[in-house]
C-alpha cells in the first residue's frame, strides 16, 4: 500500500457527505447505485450542490482485474458529465485501484440522453490499455460509472470524436448501445464502501459496503502491521448476489488497515478469496 494519500481534504469532505445521509447502495441486484440521495440544494446564487456517486476503477484480485467504486463528491448541475470527468481525470482515493483509460481522454462535450440511450462521446482517445480484456473492461468502468451518476440502467451509447464506430481501439466492440456486464463477473465480489481509503474517523467506527458471498457470511479484520487487533463476521442482506453489508467496531486511537474477505467453503481448495483494504486513522 502506498502512503497516505495527499487527498486528505477529498477524504475528509466525502465523509462528512457520506455521514450527512447518503446511501452507498441500494442492494438491487443490478441498479446497486440507484437512489442515492442529494445532500443539499442550493440557490441558485450558490454554487451548485454536490452528491456522493460512484466512481469505478479497476484493481488486481485473485480472479483478475475486477471493477472496484470509490463514492465521490460530484456537482448535481450535470452528474453525468462530472462522473465521467472524475473517472478519466481524478486518481482514485485508494492507492489500489487504478483507471484502466488512457491519459488525456476526455468527454468532448455533455453527456446527454437519446431515445432511451446514454450518449458518451469521448475526444483523446489515445493508446489501447493493452488487450481486447482490458478494453472491454474499461467499457464497463465506463458504463457502470455514468449510469450510477444518473441512477439508471438505459444502455451507454460511446461516440468517438462525435461519431459512431464499430471499435474502441481496434479491440472492443461499440457498435451497438453497451449494457452493464453481469456484475459477479465484473466487480470484484467484496468491497468496502465507508470509510473512504485514508480516512480519518472517531473511535467508533461503521464500516459499510456492499458484497456477494457464499451465505451472506464475510469476515473482517483490523490490523496494525502484520497484527490482528480485532475480528469478526458481518452478514450481507442476501446471500450470492450483490448486497450491502453493515458493521461496527470500537478502535483506541491509531492507523489500522480494514480488511474485509469473502468466506472461504473450499478451505483453500479454490482461488484465493477476493478482499478489499482501507487505512484509516483513529483519532
Amino acid at each position: 500500500m502506498r502512503p497516505l494519500p495527499v487527498r486528505r481534504l477529498v477524504v475528509v469532505a466525502l465523509a462528512v457527505l457520506l455521514a450527512g445521509g447518503v446511501a452507498a447502495c441500494t442492494g438491487s441486484g443490478n441498479a446497486d447505485d440507484r437512489a442515492i440521495p442529494t445532500t443539499s440544494k442550493a440557490p441558485t446564487s450558490a454554487p451548485p450542490a454536490t452528491r456522493a456517486l460512484p466512481v469505478y476503477y479497476a484493481a488486481d484480485t485473485s480472479a483478475g482485474v475486477r471493477l472496484h467504486r470509490e463514492f465521490h463528491a460530484v456537482t448535481l448541475d450535470d452528474p453525468g458529465t462530472a462522473a465521467v470527468r472524475e473517472m478519466l481525470g481524478t486518481p482514485p482515493i485508494d492507492g489500489d485501484y487504478r483507471t484502466l483509460w488512457p491519459t488525456g481522454v476526455t468527454p468532448r462535450g455533455p453527456v446527454t440522453r437519446d431515445g432511451g440511450e446514454i450518449v458518451v462521446d469521448l475526444t483523446g482517445i489515445g493508446r489501447a490499455p493493452g488487450s481486447k480484456q482490458a478494453a472491454t473492461l474499461a467499457l464497463q468502468q465506463l458504463v457502470y460509472t455514468v449510469q450510477g451518476a444518473l441512477q439508471s440502467t438505459d444502455p451507454v451509447r460511446v461516440l468517438v470524436y462525435g461519431q459512431r464506430a464499430d471499435r474502441l481501439w481496434g479491440l472492443a466492440d461499440i457498435g451497438a448501445p453497451l449494457g452493464r456486464g453481469d456484475q459477479t463477473a465484473v466487480r470484484s465480489l467484496v468491497q468496502i464502501d465507508s470509510p473512504a481509503d485514508g480516512a480519518t474517523v472517531g473511535r467508533e467506527v461503521v464500516v459499510t459496503g456492499e458484497a456477494a458471498v457464499f451465505e451472506a457470511t464475510l469476515p473482517w479484520e483490523v490490523r496494525q502491521g502484520e497484527r490482528v487487533v480485532t475480528s469478526g463476521f458481518a452478514t450481507t442482506a442476501e446471500g450470492q448476489k450483490f448486497s450491502p453489508y453493515r458493521f461496527g467496531v470500537t478502535l483506541e486511537p491509531g492507523d489500522y488497515v480494514l480488511v474485509v474477505t469473502e468466506d472461504d467453503p473450499s478451505g483453500g481448495a479454490g482461488r484465493a478469496p477476493m478482499t478489499d483494504t482501507k487505512r484509516i486513522s483513529v483519532r
